[in-house]
This record gives structure tokens, sequence and C-alpha cells, in this order.
């Protein structure tokens, strides 16, 4: 075993320090279970001995209570074993589960960005109980196994140790094999998890995408991408099998040639030692019994290998680091409610790429007063997006410093920065939960729901008819990312969310955008009472929503080219003006 393999085993047995107490129990019931399988053979001894003899001995009557007594302490032995140990393994389970999902939800926006989102639930949801199986496959085979192969061992040594040394060729033959397989089987895990997330992917994407799918008549070319990738994890899900069920039928082999052995030894020492029928049944009972679970310890090696594959992907994932550190946190200055003042200075950004591409931002010198309506314009990949993602720290500058109300954004607890800012985008975000705990999104429990304040800013998002409408109100269900509401309800219930947060800062990403004009004018109703009294950036393309904006920043190459109101920006004649009037011309 390497040093990786030792280190995730190491932390997983960190899981299990805290459950001490049950895993003791569960070894002690593993040891009864094995005395219990010891005894078996010690008994049939004397039995066979002097049972058979033609005369009757009444103390041989107590053997077959002893044998339901074994039976009876070794099935309620296995019983507790198995109990405690289930409970372990579910506490270990839920621990795991908790830190893996509380990583993702403090992970970067670069992490997000490098692994899909199927990766993720493979992670959390199915590969953590293949770490599980480390746990529970090796600790019953381990432990129970392994104490009833030495009680096995021992007592054959005790009745013939010429012939128990047959046996013993076994277990470096049986670590020989082992150790030629382990190699093949752990490539070929690392292979089968990676498979397994593409395959994901691909059935995520065709059921986000259904409605394209089926508009371009594409059902056979998701089928032959599914079916491609489905037959690559068999092939190698096979390949796994052959490599990984190699281990019992040559463990079997190996047995059978040493009982063959034994058998000949056995009877060679019969005609000169004297050796009993019944010593020589117990010896045979105990090295039968033994296969079995040297069976169990050679099967583990393949369970093992897929565990602790898997277990480089979760503790991969859970050392991913958080968005703010703990200790850092401490000596940073909190902020209750901002007054939305935004300054820029001399900010540069660029996202992690290739060598020789420009940076999305560079000398950007902005100042936005409180309160004042902003709005960003320019060509597409201008840098409009990137630079709104600097201020809920998303992304952190690769130079120059952005300050909120005169304090440096970075000097500023993360989650106090998020609290100033509320986010309206195109791309329309909803839950499938109620109408309510998706307007008071992030309220713990429906006791934390102010339902006076959710049919307030749904009021102000022109959604009381919707509301009225609604059998159960704002108990209703609204459906996987809103799919049971039209795209103008979608988006001015984002609208009514951002307004019930009241944050004193506000983002619209072309909130308007894609909408027919019924919906667009209710939605830019809804947006003007959001925006009143709050400081806002507006990112838009449709130059006629932002007319009326307090300054409208034009950006091209990263740069700030423009700055001015509307009719400054008609004055000057330049990029803003130019594409004013491209726009207007196709009206």
């Amino acid at each position: 075993m390497n040093a990786q393999d030792r280190t995730a085993l190491n932390r997983i047995i960190s899981y299990l320090k805290p459950h001490m107490g049950l895993i003791i129990g569960s070894l002690v019931a593993m040891a009864f279970v094995a005395g219990a399988e010891t005894s078996i053979p010690a008994l049939m001894k004397p039995l066979l001995d002097r049972g058979f003899t033609g005369e009757l001995d009444n103390k041989l009557w107590q053997i077959p209570v002893f044998l339901v007594g074994l039976a009876l302490v070794r099935s309620m032995a296995q019983f507790l074993s198995n109990y405690l140990l289930t409970r372990v393994i579910n506490s270990v389970l839920l621990k795991l589960r908790e830190q893996m999902f509380q990583t993702l939800l403090h992970a970067s926006t670069t992490f997000f960005q490098k692994n899909s989102a199927s990766q993720l639930i493979n992670a959390v949801v199915f590969e953590v109980n293949n770490v599980l199986s480390i746990m529970g496959g090796m600790l019953i085979s381990l432990v129970r196994d392994s104490l009833t192969v030495i009680g096995l061992m021992g007592y054959l040594i005790y009745l013939n140790w010429q012939l128990t040394l047959v046996v013993l060729v076994i277990f470096p033959v049986i670590a020989f094999i082992m150790s030629r397989i382990n190699r093949r089987l752990r490539s070929l895990n690392r292979e089968q998890q990676n498979l397994t997330s593409e395959l994901a992917y691909i059935v995520e994407e065709a059921a986000a995408g259904y409605k394209i799918v089926k508009v371009h008549g594409a059902e056979q070319y998701e089928t032959r991408r599914f079916m491609e990738k489905a037959e690559r994890l068999r092939q190698f899900a096979l390949k796994s099998a052959v490599a990984g069920g190699l281990n019992q039928p040559i463990t079997q082999l190996v047995a059978s040639m040493a009982l063959s052995v034994v058998l000949v030894i056995a009877l060679m020492q019969s005609a000169t030692e004297g050796t009993t029928v019944g010593g020589f049944a117990a010896f045979v009972t105990a090295m039968m019994l033994v296969i079995s679970p040297l069976k169990h310890l050679a099967d583990i090696n393949q369970p093992l290998q897929r565990g602790l594959t898997a277990a480089e992907m979760i503790f991969g994932l859970m050392d991913q680091p958080f968005e703010e550190d703990e200790d850092r946190k401490l000596n940073m200055k909190s902020l209750d409610r901002a007054k939305g003042g935004i300054h820029f200075e001399d900010v540069g950004f660029s996202y992690e790429q290739e060598a020789g591409r420009k940076d999305a931002l560079s000398s950007i010198n902005l100042l936005i007063r409180p309160g004042e309506v902003v709005a960003f314009v320019g060509p597409s990949g201008g840098g409009k997006s990137s630079l709104v993602n600097l201020l809920p720290r998303f992304y952190k500058p690769t130079s120059g410093h952005i300050f909120l109300d005169d304090i440096p954004l970075e000097d500023i607890v993360l989650a106090d920065v998020r609290r100033q800012i509320a986010f309206v985008s195109q791309d329309v975000i909803l839950f499938n939960d109620t109408i309510a705990a998706n307007v008071a999104y992030g309220a713990l429990g429906q006791e934390g729901i102010d339902r006076g304040r959710v049919m307030e800013a749904l009021e102000a998002a022109n959604l009381s008819a919707l509301i009225q409408e609604l059998p159960e109100g704002i108990d209703s269900m609204i459906g996987d990312n809103g799919n049971r509401l039209s795209g103008g309800q979608r988006q001015r219930l984002a609208i009514a969310r951002a307004i019930y947060k009241n944050a004193p800062i506000l983002i619209l990403d072309e909130a308007t955008s894609a909408l027919d004009s019924e919906s667009e004018r209710q939605v830019q109703d809804a947006l003007d009472k959001l925006m009143a009294g709050r400081t806002t950036l507006v990112i838009a393309h449709r130059l006629s929503t932002i007319e009326h904006a307090d300054r409208i920043v034009v950006l091209e190459h990263g740069q700030i080219v423009e700055n001015g109101s509307h009719e400054d920006l008609i004055q000057q004649d330049g990029l803003y003006a130019n594409l004013h009037r491209i726009q207007f011309s196709n009206d």
C-alpha cells in the first residue's frame, strides 16, 4: 500500500474515532462469532471418537445442546456486530456528506467552472458509499474473518502441526496473487469513476436541454452519445470484474490443492501414528471452515481498491479551500448595512487561461455614488459581466482595489459584502419550492419567512394577480426552476426576491431581455420600484432600457472608453452613439 492509500485510510480512521464505543462493541461481538466458528470442530472430535464405539456415553448428549447454543450465540453476535457497524457507517456517511456539501457551498467560483454538476453529484451521493465499503468490508473481514482464521489455525496447530504447515502455504500464495491484481484494479476503478461522471453529465445535459433535443430531432444523436459512453463504462466494468473475480477462484484452487496434500499426508500418518477418525475429521472440518474467511479476506481486495479510488476523489473535493479562510475572517471588518458607495481604483482582472490572451479588465477607475444608477454597455466580450462579478467577490481583481463605502472590499467579511447586494439576471434561477420560500430565499424554515413582507414584495413585482389565481397562494410549488410559471412571471419572481432582500446595492444583468412587450413593461415597472433609493448597476444590450440612468459607462476590450449621461454620450458621437443608431435603425 502506497503513501497516498495510507493517508486516505488514516483519514477514514479519524472519522471512526468518535464512535469507538460502538466499534469496540462490534469487535467484541465479532470475536464471539469467531470463537463459535472455532468451537464447532473442537466438538466434533470427542463426538466421533467416543460416540460411535457401540457404547453409550451420557456426556456425549451434551454436545448437540452445545451445538445449538453455539449457533444461537453466533447468530446473535453476528446480528449485533452488523447492527453496531451499520450505525457507525451511517453516522460517518452523514458526517462526510455534510462536510462535502459545506465545501461545495463555500468553494470558489473557479471550482464550479472546473467541475460539472454531475461530477459533484456523483461524488456526494454515490462515491462516498464506496468509501464506506472500506470501513464496512474491512472491519468485517479484517476483524471477524481474521479472528476466525487465527482461532482455527491455532486449533489446527494444536491438533496436528505437520498438516498445518501445508495449510500455511495458502497465505503467501494468496498474498502474491492479490499484489499482482491490485495495480490493475486501481487503474480500472479510476477510469470507471471518470466514465460514470461523464455518463451522468450526458444525462444532465439531455434532461436540461430537452426542448432543444426535441426541436432539432436529436434523440438519435443523444442516444448514440449516451450509448458510446455507456458501452465504454460496460467494458471497463467487465475488465474490473474479471480482474477482481480472479481472487476467489484462484483462492479456491490453491485451497483445494492444499486439501488434497493434507488428505495424502493424513492417510500416511494414520497408518504409522494411529491418527484417530475424530482427530482427522476435526482437522478437515477446521480446515474447510478456514477456507471461507480466507476467501472473504481475498475478496476484500476489489472493494478495497474501489473504495481507495473513491476516497481520493472524496478527500480531493473536501480539501478544496473555502472562499474565505476562518482565521482571516477574525481580522476583517463587519458591515451591517452599506450606504452604497463603490469605487474601482485601477482595477485589472484576468481569468485563469492560457498565455497570450488579453486581460478581461484593465485600468478600471470608476466612482459610483450611493443611490446612483449606472449602466454598463458595450460590445460583447467588453468586460461588463466581469466587472460586476468582482463586486460580490465571485472573483478577485488581479490588480488594483475595489472600495465599498471607502472600505477595501477584501477587508470586509465576505458574508457581509454579499448581504449588501441583490442580483437579478436574465438567467433566472429558482428552486423547486413554494413561492414564499423562493421570495424569502435563505430564510431558515417556514418560521423564518416574513409572510407579510413576501406579499409586499410580490405586489411590488406585479405578481398579485398570479397569487390570487393559485389555490394555495404563496404556498404553491413552482416546479423545477419555476417551470410552472411563464418567462415573465419567473423574471418578476426573481425581482420579488431582490425586493424582499432589501439590499442597498442592486445588480441587474439583462433583466428584461428575451421578454415580450407586455412582460417587459411589467418587469420594467417592477424594476423601477426595486431601484428606488438603491445603488444600481445595470448591464444592458437594449439601450432603450437605460436611457434614464444617471450615468452610462461604455466598456470595450476590458477598458472604459466613455462615461457620461445618455445626452452627453450622444453628443460625443462615439461608440455609444454608434451603438444607439444601429439599434434604433433596426427597430
